[in-house]
């Protein structure tokens, strides 16, 4: 079968080419108009027709033809996702996508084009928003995916087991992103990059990553590591601790996380956290007036005064897209962070 496929394919190029069949087809009322007149042998090579513009004008005609036949005989991949889950991948010309930071790695290796569906939070880069929504990330309506016929689907943990078992038993490829440390998210990138055929793209991403991650290790290497707390709530405090994007990009950015003791997200009580007393505090925030809230419970309520981040202006807001999602913006969060825990070091005021 692949053999009669490449043999048609390269007749319908040399016949194209020869001028033997037509690319395209007339339409309208009115009638085709007629064929060029030959050239006389004697003509010179301006009254001929460039042989050159030809030959372009059928590549760009035959150009999706090859590129659908490539994807359909292409060998399939497989690979092991995040979950230990053997997936076998036949193709990336339609990409779904049920996490934010999937869309936002998708989009960054220039593959944005071909994302069809993606979810209701995925709305960095901008463009990702125009594209099919297929639900929540944690309500990820099934059919609407099956519906939009993608080659693969990039999921995550919150999506649930039920959702990934739902598609892989209707034939959908489903690969599990849940990147658990910045070096990970990196590996994540150039496994994506591997599926979608844009291993370049992935590689030179990973690679300006890794460097401006470096950049500030040795910006703040030497430097004293002042007590940080980082909070994404406030009622109640939820702080984060080790096992964290949030406490490696602490640690990385010249901190001491003063929750590391405890694992993971963790609620806290008002008194531990003043007992605690944080030099640095770095708050989520989003959009709205509501995902302000925690940053003006932090910096507005009377029991938080004694606390030195407070008492001496140093709380700060930060996107709580760019620092939670695990995708290429980490490392913008990571070099707001160091700015706001050394502003020293960075010729900003404290």
């Amino acid at each position: 079968m692949l053999y009669r496929v490449l043999a048609v394919v390269c007749v319908l190029s040399l016949l194209l080419v020869a001028g033997c069949i037509e690319v395209g087809e007339h339409r309208g009322s009115s009638p085709p108009p007629p064929p060029a007149a030959t050239p006389p042998p004697g003509a010179t090579p301006a009254e001929r027709q460039p042989l050159t513009n030809v030959s372009a004008g059928v590549e760009a005609q035959l150009l999706p033809l090859y590129l659908d036949i490539l994807q359909r005989i292409a060998p399939p991949l497989t690979v092991v996702d995040d979950f230990g889950r053997v997936v076998t991948v036949r193709g990336s010309e339609r990409i779904v996508s049920l996490a934010p930071s999937n869309t936002e790695i998708l989009f960054a290796l220039g593959v944005g084009g071909r994302v069809v569906g993606v979810t209701e939070y995925c709305d960095f880069p901008e463009e990702a928003a125009e594209r099919e929504k297929v639900g929540g990330v944690v309500t990820v309506d099934v059919e609407k995916v099956v519906a939009l016929r993608p080659d693969v689907v990039f999921g995550c943990e919150l999506n649930g087991k039920e959702t990934f078992d739902r598609l892989a038993s209707l034939g959908v490829s489903v690969v599990g992103i849940n990147p658990q440390n910045i070096s990970h998210i990196l590996e994540d990138i150039l496994l994506i990059g591997e599926i979608v055929g844009a291993e370049e793209n992935a590689s030179a991403l990973v690679a300006e990553m890794q460097a401006r991650v470096e950049a500030i290790k040795s910006k703040v290497a030497g430097a004293p590591t002042p007590k940080v707390a980082h909070v994404c709530w406030h009622d109640p405090l939820w702080v984060a601790g080790a096992g964290t994007f949030q406490h490696e990009l602490i640690e990385l950015a010249g901190g001491e996380n003063v929750f590391s003791d405890f694992e993971d997200w963790k609620s806290v009580s008002l008194e531990e956290f003043i007992r605690r007393n944080p030099e640095v505090i770095i708050v989520s925030v989003g959009h709205g007036a509501e995902g302000w809230a925690p940053y003006e419970f932090i910096t507005h309520d009377e029991r938080l005064r004694t606390v030195d981040a407070v008492r001496n202006g140093r709380v700060y807001p930060i996107d709580a897209d760019i620092i939670a999602r695990a995708g290429p913006r980490i490392v913008d969060a990571l070099e707001e962070l160091a700015r706001d825990i050394h502003p020293e070091l960075f010729g900003a005021a404290a």
